[in-house]
């Protein structure tokens, strides 16, 4: 099975939500319906950036990553937010 680690932006306020998923679409509709707490009051969002990996744990490294000091910098360095 696939994994993605994915950027979201949101449309309200362009900030970003990272996340990992197995499947990227059902993720995004889950997202802008309301289901994810954490992102509820920030919809709607539009896919920003995608990556793919063979594994769960190296997905979840991915997004730690983002979500890091380093990741934020990567990220900026590489124009994808």
């Amino acid at each position: 099975m696939k994994y993605y680690v994915y950027i979201l932006k949101s449309l309200k306020d362009n900030g970003y939500y990272y996340g990992y998923s197995s499947d990227v679409a059902t993720r995004l509709n889950f997202h802008n319906e309301g289901l994810v707490r954490s992102t509820k009051g920030r919809r709607p969002f539009v896919l920003h950036y995608v990556e793919e990996f063979d594994n769960k744990s190296d997905a979840l490294k991915r997004e730690n990553f983002f979500k890091s000091i380093d990741g934020y910098n990567w990220l900026k360095d590489n124009n994808i937010t």
